[in-house]
């Protein structure tokens, strides 16, 4: 009784909970820093957005990149594109050599395609005396199979732009030595990129700008100069700023890029693609009546076949809705129409658990037993059952997501999600919510007095 009695607490707890999350009056989260909206998020067959296949370049090798560079690469391009300020992006690996990236509710497309193209490696180039203009492209002593050479030098003529643009130039240091970069404006109101070196990266800056005083060093991204300035005086502190013509959105873009590193492999953008909702608003609406129909459905069988015992199922399979879109707002999944086919599938798993018990509960009071321990021992008699019917589904659930993950399938990928989350939340209402509420409401009537309630 007294276990009962807590278990009851604790779900009446998580319904609060959960109801508090699915009211569209409920505030964002904000804890230490982290903020974040409890809205449902819709994928792009319900709001539409942008999707892009990117194909990496084969390598400077001339061959095709590892499965580790491009798991690297994901990351970062998720990360890019997330710190643009693009919210719930996906990317997928898909093959050897592509990522199809997924921007639900995407408008402003340039920046953000510009932003994932880039390699995003930046280089400090020792540029001498004779430094070339912003804009121009360099080659140098990284990643280019070639080796820095001495400027030839000349008393006749001056050397020429192409002369310097053939050059191969020294790389200093490397962008990998940034920790962190914000985007701030000067005291004259030019925009800046700040940047603080790691521990390597300081002493590698410090040595260099304390012997070069008066000499140019220029910042190059992806071998174009963005900046050429001269060394005043020795940086030992580990800072510094990169000035440009940088509007505030494309400093801001630069910083990303310096945040989360340099893509291991350069890539091409071979297909970009503005997703209009195939469904529409109307289609959402709809869907939500027949979710809310076959819901009403089902509760109205099992009251109407198992009678009060169906009544405290109804109960139950009510908590597995609620705890369901309360963890779908809380995770977040992104929804899609399969997704949401998942979750439906997932509340027949659900039903099909409390089918179990009851049925194996009514045998145990045929056989005489009192109603508590048909309770305890319908449910343990059907748990072996209940156990394998699910892990069968979850181990579905993983080969279709596998499949949907290496493959580019996020239909696919969306269902197994949604279907293993609703079968994981089933067993929990299965094991501790429907049992709990079977003794909270069935302890203290006698079977034999109210055959009629239980539809034995």
């Amino acid at each position: 009784m007294r276990r009962n009695t807590v278990n009851l607490i604790l779900i009446l707890i998580l319904l609060v909970l959960s109801i508090w999350v699915n009211t569209p009056f409920h505030p964002t989260i904000d804890f230490g820093g982290f903020q974040r909206s409890l809205d449902l998020i819709l994928g792009l067959d319900l709001q539409g957005g942008m999707q892009v296949v990117l194909q990496a370049q084969n390598t400077a090798n001339n061959t095709e990149p590892t499965q580790d560079q491009m798991n690297t690469a994901k990351t970062i391009l998720e990360n890019r594109s997330n710190g643009l300020g693009v919210s719930e992006v996906t990317m997928q690996t898909v093959g050897s050599n592509r990522i199809v990236g997924e921007f639900p509710g995407l408008t402003n497309t340039d920046e953000v395609i510009k932003t994932l193209k880039q390699t995003g490696q930046l280089e400090f180039i020792d540029m001498g005396s004779t430094p070339l203009s912003e804009g121009e492209t360099v080659i140098t002593d990284v990643n280019s199979g070639k080796t820095a050479e001495a400027l030839p030098t000349t008393t006749d003529t001056q050397l020429t732009t192409e002369d310097l643009r053939n050059h191969v130039w020294h790389t200093v240091m490397t962008g990998d030595q940034i920790s962190t970069a914000s985007v701030k404006a000067s005291q004259t109101g030019k925009i800046e990129v700040n940047f603080i070196l790691r521990d390597e990266g300081t002493k590698i800056f410090g040595d260099y700008t304390k012997n070069n005083v008066g000499k140019y060093l220029a910042i190059a991204l992806d071998k174009k100069i963005i900046s050429a300035p001269v060394i005043n005086s020795a940086i030992t502190e580990g800072q510094g700023s990169i000035s440009g013509n940088f509007t505030r959105e494309t400093a801001n873009n630069l910083a990303v890029q310096l945040r989360y590193g340099s893509l291991p492999v350069a890539f091409d953008i071979i297909q970009s693609t503005v997703v209009g909702p195939t469904l529409g608003q109307d289609s959402i609406q709809k869907s939500y009546v027949a979710g809310l129909i076959g819901l009403i459905v089902i509760m109205l069988f099992m009251i109407i076949y198992y009678r009060l015992p169906g009544f405290v199922a109804s109960l139950a399979l009510a908590t597995y809705a609620l705890l369901s879109l309360a963890l779908f707002r809380l995770i977040p999944v992104t929804l899609t129409m399969s997704g949401i086919a998942g979750f439906v599938l997932s509340i027949g798993m659900a039903v099909d658990a409390n089918v179990l018990i009851f049925e194996r509960m009514k045998e145990e009071l045929r056989a005489g037993r009192t109603l508590a321990n048909a309770i305890d021992l319908g449910w343990r008699r059907a748990w072996n059952s209940i156990r394998d019917s699910n892990i069968s589904t979850l181990i579905t659930c993983v080969v279709l997501f596998w499949f949907g993950s290496n493959f580019g399938a996020t239909i696919v990928k969306g269902f197994a999600f949604t279907l293993a989350l609703g079968v994981i939340v089933s067993l929990f209402t299965a094991v501790f919510v429907t049992r709990t509420f079977l003794h909270t409401v069935l302890d203290r009537i006698k079977f034999s007095e109210h055959h009629g309630w239980f539809g034995a």
